[in-house]
């Protein structure tokens, strides 16, 4: 893989890097700034040099600079940034609510710059990130930033950056709508019987194993849906209520999308 100076290692850059240093990233090829003293460490620990600022890493020559803060660190770090990006680095962004614009306005408009929005299931290897690349980024500098990024997941590549907002809604904010689903099915459990810990792990193992059962049989949602839906049957009778054309899921979770989608833009014009 490529060499890479990542600016921040918190929950998320690190669930990438570890990502990407299971599937053969060497620790000689990265170099990590990092306030964060015990991550530092965590970091030397696995062979990867890290410090402070990125002042000792002047002669290092990352092909990817990748910046994994909150946003309000941005202005911190972006003069530390530049003298990479001249030298024919490409960013990669991940910092939420910030458009490529800004960092063009920044760090001048020939500045490769790729926004990404992941989600935390990166974690395990299954996250699916959204990027949208500005026309100085190469198709070579694109591969490499994929092949990074596809360590711990899937890509899509989006041809008009304000979609970032619609998958911020969907993949990125979308593993707590799957996990309040799970809490809200624990909870049903609960309300017909079961006591709290089997309602819990009843839920737990069923949405895991219907993941599962979605990833491996290359079936739609909708087919695997019919398949378990026997008429006149116990899901059918659930379904009639969750599939209500005005109070049921589908409406309900359109609205939850589009209010995310508009916090995400609001977020980018803060």
């Amino acid at each position: 893989m490529a060499k890479l100076l990542i600016f921040g290692c918190g929950k998320m850059g690190g669930a990438v890097l570890n990502g990407a240093l299971k599937k053969g990233l060497s620790p000689e090829n990265v170099r990590v700034v990092e306030p964060n003293a015990e991550i530092r460490d965590a970091l030397a620990k696995q062979g990867i040099k890290a410090d402070e600022t990125a002042e000792s890493f002047e002669t290092f020559m990352p092909d990817v600079v990748f910046i994994a803060v909150k946003p309000f660190l941005v202005k911190e770090i972006i003069a530390s940034v530049k003298p990479f990006t001249d030298k024919g680095a490409v960013l990669l962004s991940i910092v939420a609510g910030r458009p490529v614009s800004r960092f063009e306005a920044e760090l001048g408009e020939k500045a490769a710059v790729i926004r990404a929005m992941p989600n935390t299931p990166a974690a395990v290897g299954r996250g699916i990130t959204g990027i949208f690349a500005n026309g100085a980024v190469s198709e070579k500098q694109k591969n490499i930033v994929k092949t990074f990024l596809e360590a711990c997941g899937d890509t899509v590549e989006l041809k008009d950056e304000s979609l970032i907002d619609a998958v911020t809604a969907v993949s990125g904010s979308g593993p707590a709508y799957v996990f309040y689903l799970t809490e809200a099915l624990a909870k049903a459990a609960e309300a017909t019987g079961l006591n709290q810990a089997d309602a819990e792990r009843l839920a737990r193992a069923t949405v895991i194993g219907a993941a599962e059962l979605m990833r491996r049989s290359g079936e739609t949602p909708e087919t695997l849906r019919k398949n378990v839906t026997t008429p006149n049957g116990t899901t059918a009778a659930a379904l009639d209520i969750l599939a209500d054309e005005k109070n049921g899921f589908f409406p309900l979770m359109i609205k939850a999308v589009k209010a995310a989608e508009t916090r995400s833009k609001e977020l980018a014009n803060a």
